[in-house]
């Protein structure tokens, strides 16, 4: 009996002795693995050595883009989150400070940049264009996809070069933003995200379909016109909606399905009713009103988007006639319960 439980306590210990060694072992892979990913990527090359041409004509194409199609200057300006569609604060034009944190649903807290030369003035246009494209910042460091530059990879390169010019343009606004910071895991997942672009040359406005749905990705509609789950796209839901965004009394409002499905998209909209939907906000006549607690407001910056031209709207509507109906009612805002 005695000679069996010491061999009992032998092979106990040698089990021990094996987990710990397996342990260690495994302990070792994963620190091997976090140190590769914090650093060893993002790996997507050097800021090209580029320096773009500050012309009238690139400016004000850039202006165009970056405020009316791309909307980068929604996230990237002071913007008001008490009146309806968050206008941006004129005098705060493009010096960044908006957060985006856990109450939408992500990781950590994340900060849009100062994008006017008070902040960018030292970067280079290759660092520019580097991050706005491949989500890499001046320092290295991995930006989160918020700033959707796995889109602005997709387009032509003359179209960044145009956003570039226009913010080398702007007027110095001195605000220190705070640095974003994600969570853990996502804090080492986020070096696996920035990707080297693959951009296209920007289709023919003549291909109405093809410039739309160039225009759709330059403006990222699927990003928020897309049903989530746990802070996800859900795959085959593109364009369905439902996306929740949360108001500041704690309402909700949800974006809509904006595919051809006749009943709970926009498949029996006219293009006249697609275009005047959004030309409503460019009349002068319209007010940004102030939005009372548990009254609808949205996140969409429509004022920024209406100013797209009739063209530009025509083939965004053409492209996303094309798309596959998806049916999804959506219940488009919930008020804050008193």
């Amino acid at each position: 009996m005695r000679h069996l439980t010491k061999l009992i306590y032998i092979t106990m210990r040698k089990i021990i002795k094996i987990l710990g060694v397996v342990v260690l072992l495994l302990l070792l892979v994963v620190g091997a693995g976090l140190t590769y990913l914090k650093t060893a990527l993002p790996n997507v090359g050097p800021p090209p050595d580029l320096t773009v041409e500050v012309t009238k004509e690139r400016i004000e194409r850039g202006q165009h883009l970056a405020t009316e199609v791309m909307a980068c200057m929604h996230c990237h300006s002071k913007i008001d989150k008490t009146r309806f569609a968050h206008p941006i604060e004129d005098d705060m034009l493009g010096a960044g400070g908006t957060h985006f944190g856990p109450e939408e649903g992500l990781p950590g807290n994340f900060y849009a940049p100062n994008l006017t030369p008070y902040h960018l003035g030292d970067w280079t246009d290759g660092e520019i264009f580097r991050a706005i494209t491949s989500g890499v910042s001046k320092d290295g460091h991995a930006l989160f996809p918020i700033m959707p530059y796995p889109n602005y990879a997709q387009i032509d390169e003359e179209d960044i070069y145009d956003v570039i010019a226009y913010l080398r343009s702007l007027e110095p606004v001195k605000n220190d933003v705070p640095l974003s910071e994600a969570v853990f895991p996502v804090n080492f997942i986020i070096n696996t995200m920035p990707q080297k672009a693959e951009f296209t040359e920007k289709p023919d406005i003549g291909d109405k379909v093809a410039y739309g749905k160039y225009l759709v990705t330059a403006a990222s509609c699927a990003d928020c016109h897309t049903t989530m789950e746990q802070g996800a796209p859900i795959p085959g839901m593109e364009f369905a909606g439902g996306n929740e965004f949360p108001l500041i009394d704690n309402s909700i409002v949800r974006t809509a399905n904006i595919t051809p499905d006749p009943k709970t998209g926009i498949g029996n909209w006219t293009e006249e009713q697609f275009i005047q939907r959004f030309k409503e906000y460019a009349d002068s006549s319209f007010v940004f009103h102030k939005v009372e607690k548990g009254e609808f407001n949205t996140a969409m910056p429509w004022r920024m988007y209406s100013r797209m031209s009739q063209e530009e709207l025509s083939a965004i509507y053409a492209y996303l006639q094309t798309v596959e109906p998806k049916k999804n009612a959506v219940t488009h805002f919930t008020p804050v319960e008193e």
